[in-house]
């Protein structure tokens, strides 16, 4: 009785592998995957800290000391105006993802704000 259980198990698990490798994307289809570029803007550095006021400090505090989310009143010097501007956009782990929320200006405008605290 076990070999018909350890072969039926064996048989669904073949089958769920075939079945992945036909519906998973291919190096191709992720290495297209539109990635999000940075406009270019100029820096407007008041619109770009109301707007960190507005919808970041919530999470990384009020002076951007961190709270529920990291500190941010350095994050220039660890992370380049593309990193940052890629997290804003897409989130990460906890964080939401703002490109809905924002448009690519503005949140390339706090990019490049956040990008000069070093």
């Amino acid at each position: 009785m076990q070999k018909w259980i350890m072969s039926g198990l064996f048989f669904v698990a073949c089958a769920l592998a075939i079945a992945l490798m036909f519906t998973l994307p291919g190096k191709e289809e992720v290495a297209h995957e539109e990635k999000p570029s940075m406009p270019e803007v100029t820096m407007d550095a008041a619109a770009a800290d109301a707007m960190v006021k507005a919808s970041c400090i919530s999470c990384h505090g009020d002076q951007l000391q961190g709270g529920a989310g990291p500190a941010l009143d350095q994050v220039g010097g660890h992370m380049d105006v593309e990193a940052i501007y890629k997290i804003v956009s897409n989130g990460k782990g906890m964080m939401p993802a703002f490109k809905g929320q924002l448009t690519d200006e503005e949140i390339a405008n706090i990019a490049l704000y956040l990008a000069d605290h070093k």
